[in-house]
C-alpha cells in the first residue's frame, strides 16, 4: 500500500464511523475520490494521493474481493490522513512516498 505525501496533512480525529460507515459515505465525508487503478501487481493494495490543489484520490486495483478492497481503503485513509485508528496489521505495510 502506498501513501503519497504531497502537502503535510495535520493530525485529525477519525470520523466516529471510520470502521463502520459504508465506504462511499466515508469517502464523501473525507472528500476523497475513489478511482480504479491499472496496477495489477498482487502486492499492490492501493494508493492515497493528495494533488497539489488539495484534492485527494484513492486509487484501488480492480478484481479484489469487496472485503479486501474495503479493508485496504480504510487502512490507507487512516494512515494517509493521519486519523486515529488501530495500527496496520502485520504483514501489511503502508509506505509513504
Amino acid at each position: 500500500m502506498t501513501v503519497s505525501q504531497g502537502c503535510a496533512i495535520p493530525q485529525q480525529k477519525a470520523p466516529v464511523d471510520l470502521l463502520d460507515a459504508p465506504l462511499p459515505d466515508l469517502l464523501a465525508e473525507l472528500d476523497v475520490e475513489l478511482v480504479d487503478s491499472s496496477i495489477t501487481d498482487a502486492g499492490f493494495f492501493g494508493a492515497l494521493v493528495e494533488r497539489r490543489d488539495g484534492t485527494r484520490i484513492l486509487s484501488m486495483p480492480v478484481g479484489r474481493s469487496a472485503f479486501e478492497r474495503d479493508t485496504a481503503a480504510r487502512i490507507l485513509l487512516a494512515e494517509g490522513l493521519g486519523l486515529d485508528a488501530p495500527p496496520v496489521p502485520a504483514p501489511l505495510e503502508v509506505t509513504a512516498l
